[in-house]
């Protein structure tokens, strides 16, 4: 089932696409503001993102530039009450997939969220992910450092492909939270610093690097 992530703060709107999406078989989350909507799209834990430009505290232009400059691929559908050709060019050209104009009708959404899954699905499938002498099989869920074959729990797994899609970027513990154990955790657990502890034991001390008051990060 794909997951898609519904950036808008706009609680009417929200809440329509929200049920619509639903209603035809996606599973949803939505956040109000676009700090948060990079944050939750960061974890490349959604299929697909649908972004309202007018935002609080980041507008749709800020969150999308800076995910593509963060190397996420999700494909994104711009939803905004922005018509001119300047804007539509901007969005565009800084990543966004589909750009609809506000007032619109579901169906289309819909044909165009449908459109970008099928196009996304046809793209050649990442079986490994490196970074350096670090590299992990998607298919036997293993890892080598350098040319020591690692065994990992299935958390360890998850965990490191997260850093692995991420090289060089400072994840936070709640990014990782989210990601890795879905906030089925106290956020002010310790589990993350445990997880890190122990893939850095299997694959080396300098392999995850922490960053004093933001969170981890895997050297790129």
């Amino acid at each position: 089932m794909n997951r898609i992530l519904i950036v808008e703060d706009e609680e009417r709107i929200a809440s329509f696409v929200e049920k619509g999406l639903r209603a035809n078989g996606f599973t949803t989350t939505v956040v109000p503001d676009g700090e948060a909507g990079y944050e939750y799209a960061l974890t490349g834990g959604f299929d697909l993102v649908v972004l309202d430009i007018g935002l609080p505290d980041r507008d749709g232009f800020t969150v999308l530039r800076e995910l593509r400059e963060s190397r996420v691929t999700t494909p994104v559908i711009v939803l905004t009450a922005r018509d001119s050709v300047r804007d539509t060019v901007a969005g565009l050209e800084g990543g966004a997939d589909h750009w609809m104009t506000k007032p619109f009708r579901f169906e289309e959404l819909l044909a165009r969220v449908r459109l970008r899954l099928r196009t996304a699905a046809r793209a050649p499938e990442v079986t490994v992910l490196k970074s350096g002498d670090l590299s992990l099989d998607l298919r036997t869920r293993r890892a080598r450092a350098a040319d020591r074959t690692v065994d990992l729990t299935a958390r360890e797994f998850v965990l490191l492909e997260l850093f692995l899609r991420h090289p060089g970027q400072v994840l936070s513990r709640e990014q990782i939270l989210s990601h890795v154990w879905g906030y089925d955790f106290d956020p002010g657990s310790n589990i993350v610093d445990v997880y890190v502890r122990a893939l850095r034991k299997k694959l080396g001390a300098e392999k995850v690097q922490t960053v004093r008051g933001m969170g981890y990060r895997l050297p790129a």
